[in-house]
Protein backbone atom coordinates (compact mmCIF):
# COMPACT_ATOMS: atom_id res chain seq x y z
CA UNK A 1 0.00 0.00 0.00
CA UNK A 2 2.48 2.44 0.75
CA UNK A 3 4.20 2.31 -2.29
CA UNK A 4 1.20 2.95 -4.21
CA UNK A 5 0.90 5.71 -2.64
CA UNK A 6 4.16 6.93 -3.30
CA UNK A 7 4.41 5.89 -6.74
CA UNK A 8 0.58 7.93 -7.29
CA UNK A 9 2.60 11.15 -5.94
CA UNK A 10 5.35 10.23 -8.31
CA UNK A 11 3.59 10.41 -11.27
CA UNK A 12 1.56 13.86 -9.52
CA UNK A 13 4.73 15.21 -9.58
CA UNK A 14 5.86 14.44 -12.87
CA UNK A 15 2.84 15.28 -14.80
CA UNK A 16 2.99 19.10 -12.58
CA UNK A 17 6.80 19.28 -13.79
CA UNK A 18 5.51 18.94 -17.36
CA UNK A 19 3.10 21.29 -17.02
CA UNK A 20 5.50 23.34 -16.19
CA UNK A 21 7.82 22.82 -18.51
CA UNK A 22 5.50 22.87 -21.87
CA UNK A 23 5.97 24.84 -24.60
CA UNK A 24 3.61 28.49 -23.72
CA UNK A 25 3.31 27.69 -20.27
CA UNK A 26 6.54 28.77 -18.96
CA UNK A 27 6.32 31.92 -16.52
CA UNK A 28 8.66 34.80 -15.89
CA UNK A 29 8.88 37.92 -14.08
CA UNK A 30 9.29 41.22 -16.47
CA UNK A 31 10.02 44.72 -14.72
CA UNK A 32 9.08 47.95 -16.89
CA UNK A 33 11.02 50.68 -16.50
CA UNK A 34 9.31 54.24 -17.31
CA UNK A 35 10.82 57.55 -17.91
CA UNK A 36 9.57 60.75 -19.18
CA UNK A 37 11.44 62.17 -22.96
CA UNK A 38 13.84 63.56 -20.30
CA UNK A 39 15.00 60.44 -18.87
CA UNK A 40 12.96 61.15 -15.03
CA UNK A 41 11.27 58.47 -13.57
CA UNK A 42 7.47 58.53 -14.46
CA UNK A 43 5.39 57.32 -11.23
CA UNK A 44 1.97 56.02 -11.36
CA UNK A 45 1.87 55.14 -14.73
CA UNK A 46 0.05 52.04 -15.72
CA UNK A 47 1.64 49.31 -18.13
CA UNK A 48 -0.11 45.95 -18.83
CA UNK A 49 0.11 43.39 -21.41
CA UNK A 50 -2.16 42.32 -23.88
CA UNK A 51 -2.56 39.28 -26.29
CA UNK A 52 -2.37 40.23 -30.14
CA UNK A 53 -5.48 38.05 -30.42
CA UNK A 54 -7.47 40.21 -27.98
CA UNK A 55 -9.27 40.81 -24.65
CA UNK A 56 -8.71 37.90 -22.01
CA UNK A 57 -11.66 36.37 -19.88
CA UNK A 58 -12.17 39.19 -16.93
CA UNK A 59 -12.36 38.07 -13.87
CA UNK A 60 -14.22 39.42 -10.86
CA UNK A 61 -11.89 41.40 -8.26
CA UNK A 62 -12.34 44.13 -5.49
CA UNK A 63 -10.41 47.29 -5.19
CA UNK A 64 -10.76 50.10 -2.72
CA UNK A 65 -10.45 53.94 -3.25
CA UNK A 66 -9.86 55.86 -0.20
CA UNK A 67 -10.91 59.39 0.89
CA UNK A 68 -8.81 60.74 3.23
CA UNK A 69 -7.61 64.90 4.30
CA UNK A 70 -10.19 65.70 1.09
CA UNK A 71 -7.68 63.17 -1.23
CA UNK A 72 -8.82 60.02 -2.99
CA UNK A 73 -6.21 57.41 -2.01
CA UNK A 74 -4.68 56.16 -4.57
CA UNK A 75 -4.43 58.92 -7.02
CA UNK A 76 -4.23 56.12 -9.74
CA UNK A 77 -5.90 53.12 -9.40
CA UNK A 78 -5.73 49.83 -12.54
CA UNK A 79 -8.12 46.82 -12.17
CA UNK A 80 -9.31 44.64 -15.01
CA UNK A 81 -12.62 44.85 -16.30
CA UNK A 82 -15.45 43.26 -13.68
CA UNK A 83 -13.49 44.38 -10.49
CA UNK A 84 -15.93 46.02 -8.13
CA UNK A 85 -14.40 49.13 -6.42
CA UNK A 86 -15.79 50.87 -3.27
CA UNK A 87 -15.04 54.07 -2.08
CA UNK A 88 -15.10 54.63 1.74
CA UNK A 89 -15.19 57.84 3.17
CA UNK A 90 -12.73 58.05 6.38
CA UNK A 91 -13.12 62.14 6.73
CA UNK A 92 -15.22 63.67 9.28
CA UNK A 93 -16.87 65.30 6.43
CA UNK A 94 -19.17 64.23 3.90
CA UNK A 95 -18.33 63.31 0.35
CA UNK A 96 -19.75 63.01 -3.02
CA UNK A 97 -18.03 60.87 -5.69
CA UNK A 98 -18.71 60.74 -9.21
CA UNK A 99 -18.01 60.51 -12.62
CA UNK A 100 -19.08 61.67 -16.36
CA UNK A 101 -16.17 59.28 -18.28
CA UNK A 102 -17.96 57.21 -20.78
CA UNK A 103 -15.88 53.86 -19.68
CA UNK A 104 -17.98 54.42 -16.29
CA UNK A 105 -20.45 57.37 -15.83
CA UNK A 106 -21.55 56.94 -11.62
CA UNK A 107 -22.20 58.86 -8.71
CA UNK A 108 -22.29 58.51 -5.21
CA UNK A 109 -24.55 61.43 -3.84
CA UNK A 110 -23.27 62.62 -0.35
CA UNK A 111 -22.01 60.08 2.43
CA UNK A 112 -19.99 59.42 5.26
CA UNK A 113 -18.69 55.83 6.17
CA UNK A 114 -18.41 53.09 3.11
CA UNK A 115 -21.68 53.68 0.23
CA UNK A 116 -23.96 50.35 0.43
CA UNK A 117 -22.55 48.90 -2.94
CA UNK A 118 -19.51 49.45 -4.56
CA UNK A 119 -19.29 50.42 -8.23
CA UNK A 120 -18.83 47.68 -11.03
CA UNK A 121 -16.21 48.28 -13.87
CA UNK A 122 -17.15 46.01 -16.59
CA UNK A 123 -15.53 48.38 -19.51
CA UNK A 124 -12.28 49.47 -20.38
CA UNK A 125 -10.76 52.90 -20.69
CA UNK A 126 -10.17 55.47 -18.03
CA UNK A 127 -12.27 57.27 -15.82
CA UNK A 128 -11.69 60.68 -14.00
CA UNK A 129 -13.31 60.27 -10.48
CA UNK A 130 -14.10 63.88 -8.80
CA UNK A 131 -16.15 65.03 -5.71
CA UNK A 132 -18.78 67.48 -6.23
CA UNK A 133 -18.43 69.38 -2.70
CA UNK A 134 -14.48 69.49 -3.05
CA UNK A 135 -13.20 70.20 -6.64
CA UNK A 136 -9.34 69.65 -5.72
CA UNK A 137 -10.56 65.81 -5.30
CA UNK A 138 -9.41 63.64 -8.05
CA UNK A 139 -8.68 60.25 -9.01
CA UNK A 140 -7.90 58.59 -11.84
CA UNK A 141 -9.04 54.36 -12.58
CA UNK A 142 -7.46 52.61 -15.56
CA UNK A 143 -9.78 49.73 -16.30
CA UNK A 144 -7.95 46.98 -18.57
CA UNK A 145 -8.82 43.73 -20.38
CA UNK A 146 -5.75 41.48 -18.96
CA UNK A 147 -4.72 40.53 -15.89
CA UNK A 148 -0.88 41.50 -16.67
CA UNK A 149 -1.27 45.06 -15.27
CA UNK A 150 0.75 46.93 -12.47
CA UNK A 151 1.52 50.35 -11.82
CA UNK A 152 5.36 52.08 -11.20
CA UNK A 153 6.72 52.95 -8.25
CA UNK A 154 8.49 56.27 -7.13
CA UNK A 155 11.54 54.96 -9.26
CA UNK A 156 9.47 54.68 -12.17
CA UNK A 157 9.37 50.62 -11.67
CA UNK A 158 6.74 48.21 -12.16
CA UNK A 159 7.06 44.25 -11.91
CA UNK A 160 4.93 42.11 -14.02
CA UNK A 161 4.80 38.50 -12.23
CA UNK A 162 4.19 35.02 -13.30
CA UNK A 163 3.58 35.99 -17.63
CA UNK A 164 3.05 33.34 -19.36
CA UNK A 165 5.42 32.66 -22.46
CA UNK A 166 4.16 34.57 -25.99
CA UNK A 167 3.58 37.41 -28.03
CA UNK A 168 2.24 40.65 -26.23
CA UNK A 169 1.66 43.90 -26.76
CA UNK A 170 3.40 46.22 -24.10
CA UNK A 171 0.90 49.33 -22.98
CA UNK A 172 2.12 52.66 -21.11
CA UNK A 173 -0.60 54.92 -19.72
CA UNK A 174 -0.14 57.84 -17.26
CA UNK A 175 -3.12 60.72 -16.28
CA UNK A 176 -0.62 63.63 -17.21
CA UNK A 177 -0.44 62.53 -21.14
CA UNK A 178 -1.33 65.38 -23.47
CA UNK A 179 -5.32 64.99 -24.20
CA UNK A 180 -6.55 62.71 -27.15
CA UNK A 181 -3.12 61.28 -26.94
CA UNK A 182 -2.92 57.21 -28.25
CA UNK A 183 -2.06 54.70 -25.28
CA UNK A 184 1.66 54.15 -26.07
CA UNK A 185 2.29 50.48 -27.39
CA UNK A 186 5.02 48.26 -28.08
CA UNK A 187 5.73 44.51 -29.32
CA UNK A 188 6.78 42.36 -26.64
CA UNK A 189 7.72 38.80 -26.67
CA UNK A 190 8.23 36.93 -23.58
CA UNK A 191 10.14 33.85 -23.62
CA UNK A 192 10.28 32.40 -20.26
CA UNK A 193 13.14 33.93 -19.10
CA UNK A 194 13.23 37.59 -16.30
CA UNK A 195 13.33 40.56 -18.52
CA UNK A 196 13.73 44.38 -17.70
CA UNK A 197 12.12 46.97 -20.32
CA UNK A 198 12.55 50.64 -21.06
CA UNK A 199 9.68 52.72 -22.06
CA UNK A 200 9.85 56.53 -22.59
CA UNK A 201 7.05 58.59 -22.23
CA UNK A 202 6.14 61.34 -24.51
CA UNK A 203 5.66 64.11 -21.83
CA UNK A 204 7.95 66.00 -19.58
CA UNK A 205 6.95 64.96 -16.12
CA UNK A 206 7.49 67.70 -13.28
Amino acid sequence: MRNQVLHFYARALAGFAAILLAPGLAFADTQINVSDNGGQAVQDAVVYLELPAGPQTAKSANAEIQQKDKKFIPFVTVVQTGTSISFPNNDTVRHHAYSFSPAKPFELKLYSGKPAAPVIFDKAGTVIVGCNIHDQMVAYIHIVDTPYFAKTDGRGMAKLPTVPTGKYILKTWHPKLPPNTTIQEQSLQIDGNPATVNVKLNYKAG
